[in-house]
């Protein structure tokens, strides 16, 4: 078989605008937002093109994401300065998180310098996506925006619309359809250690909404917010991949069973205040040991089949 020659896209050939309706698409498809607007149509961003609040471990109310988009050939650190301090003053104030997605080239030395800029303003999870970068996460997690996007088929302009046009975009592969599962296990409740879990009240519920998830595409984030839809694991054309979808699925059973029997026997249980949403929760070694051992064997047996998947149990890669 001949090798096949992938072309690297010129993100530079496309207007700023259509560049932000990309990156917007691309955000929706691939985390847990509990609200995601894009701000860059307006005309009037405050240096904000994309601001969100997703579902992140240590922020209760969410994690505030400022995205800055940026399609020239070459970033300059004069212009993610005099946007950061823009955002700064702006009506949401300081982002916990700041992106950077740039359609061209990031040098090392911009790098080290937004990074540090970054840390004087007391943000410490902030990144920058070179072109290159943003295309290998749009190849892995959401080709089918990609090849719609390459093909110069014009994205709508209102993030409503925008939202139902990536909703609406069938997966083009396996690989894609389990990138975006990837997100049902990128949550708290498979990579915090169980006797470090904040809602304890609410882990047996996201156990039963990725159960959900898995066999309708319906995916809630813990308080049964519906925040989008993705394929099912009955989509996938692998039966290989199907099956060990199915026995992923069988494994969360057993932890949500595993939880059940360590309430019911005391291994488990609350402070005894009678307040329903309390998270102080006293849990016995043992079945921190045991929930902690199921979580891993499932996001194991994820990532055997989904190698690109860099969730583990005490340890999440922000980004």
């Amino acid at each position: 078989m001949p090798n096949r020659t992938v072309h690297p896209v010129h993100f530079e050939d496309f207007d700023g605008h259509q560049f932000e309706r990309l990156v917007f698409a691309y955000l929706l498809r691939t985390d847990n937002w509990l609200s995601l607007e894009w701000y860059g149509q307006t005309g009037s961003d405050s240096g904000r093109d994309i601001w969100g609040i997703r579902e992140q471990d240590g922020h209760p109310q969410g994690q505030k994401v400022c995205v800055q988009c940026s399609n020239q050939k070459s970033l300059t650190y004069k212009k993610v300065q005099e946007d950061l301090g823009k955002i700064i003053n702006g009506p949401n104030g300081k982002p916990d998180a700041f992106i950077v997605v740039g359609g061209g080239s990031v040098s090392a030395t911009l790098r080290d310098k937004t990074k540090k800029l970054c840390e004087q303003k007391q943000i410490y999870a902030n990144e920058i996506w070179a072109g290159p970068e943003f295309e290998e996460r749009l190849r892995a997690k959401a080709e089918s925006l990609l090849k719609r996007f390459i093909k110069g088929e014009r994205f709508p302009d209102t993030p409503t619309d925008l939202r139902i046009f990536a909703e609406a975009i069938t997966p083009q592969s396996d690989d894609e359809i389990l990138g975006l599962m990837a997100g049902l296990f990128d949550r708290p409740a498979f990579y915090t250690p169980f006797h470090q879990e904040s809602s304890i009240p609410a882990f047996k519920k996201a156990i039963t909404d990725t159960i959900e998830a898995l066999n309708t595409g319906v995916h809630r984030l813990r308080d049964g917010t519906e925040i989008r839809r993705i394929p099912s694991r009955h989509a996938l054309q692998s039966a290989e991949i199907r099956k060990n979808l199915s026995r992923i699925e069988r494994m969360l059973g057993e932890l949500r069973a595993k939880y059940d029997e360590g309430i019911k026997s005391g291994e488990i249980r609350p402070c005894g205040c009678n307040v329903p949403d309390c998270p102080v929760f006293f849990v016995s070694p043992r079945a921190a040991s045991e929930m902690d051992r199921l979580r891993e064997e499932i996001l194991e047996t994820f990532r055997r089949g989904y190698p690109a998947f860099d969730v583990r149990l005490g340890w999440r890669h922000w980004g």
